[in-house]
């Protein structure tokens, strides 16, 4: 009827029509992250701005994937005839491993999509590799330059190229259109945090006696 009162919207409705401040700051923040990522992704296709320097940024992306790291730190535990340098690569082995549960964990819960500018032609993927959060090569790039300048003995020039590998990575997987801004931030933060993991659970022969007798 003409007269009646108008009912009263549902209370999910009267949400959407005032949005917190907070859902409105976050709508913000992930609208510039998409338009930022996709404006720095000047290598996602060999018809980008800098679509020619796409195979050198693919051969940094393989530098930064986990298989590598994995077969090359596995090969130098077998191969190797030093107590220390064994105990050393078999917590490189451990920080990997831990590296890509954790970063398939938060990607198979986060579920993100990959950027839609993105060409799905990265270097053996996996399930969970079709997600774009956080970006498990900065998070493996943060994880080892952490590791290695802990670790290992370097002169400051290799010290400065470590960090500078580590930052090459984590950007260069925006410049591919391959993350988000905001899966690389994060994905640093993770690798950064998962060292201090490695640390406080650093196996060694007194720790981990069986463990070392195998090797």
């Amino acid at each position: 009827p003409a007269g009646a009162a108008a009912a009263p919207l549902p209370e999910e409705d009267c949400m959407k029509l005032n949005p917190s401040f907070v859902g409105i700051a976050l709508s913000s923040l992930l609208a510039i992250d998409l338009w930022a990522s996709k404006r720095l992704g000047v290598c996602a296709g060999e018809g980008s701005a800098w679509g020619s320097a796409r195979p050198l940024m693919k051969v940094i992306e393989v530098s930064g994937h986990g298989i590598p790291w994995l077969l090359g730190t596995f090969y130098g535990l077998c191969q190797s005839d030093s107590s220390a340098a064994r105990e050393v690569l078999l917590n490189l082995l451990f920080a990997l491993l831990l590296d890509l549960v954790m970063v398939a964990v938060v990607k198979g819960l986060v579920r993100r999509p990959r950027p839609t500018h993105n060409k799905m032609d990265m270097f053996v993927t996996i399930s969970v590799d079709k997600y774009s959060f956080p970006s498990g090569h900065a998070t493996r790039a943060a994880l080892i330059c952490r590791f290695v300048l802990r670790h290992l003995v370097l002169a400051v020039p290799l010290r400065v190229l470590v960090v500078l590998w580590a930052l090459i990575v984590s950007i260069s997987r925006v410049m591919l259109g391959r993350h988000n801004m905001t899966d690389v931030l994060f994905g640093l933060l993770l690798g950064y945090a998962l060292y201090g993991v490695v640390e406080h659970c650093w196996l060694s022969p007194a720790s981990a006696p069986t463990l070392f007798a195998l090797w």
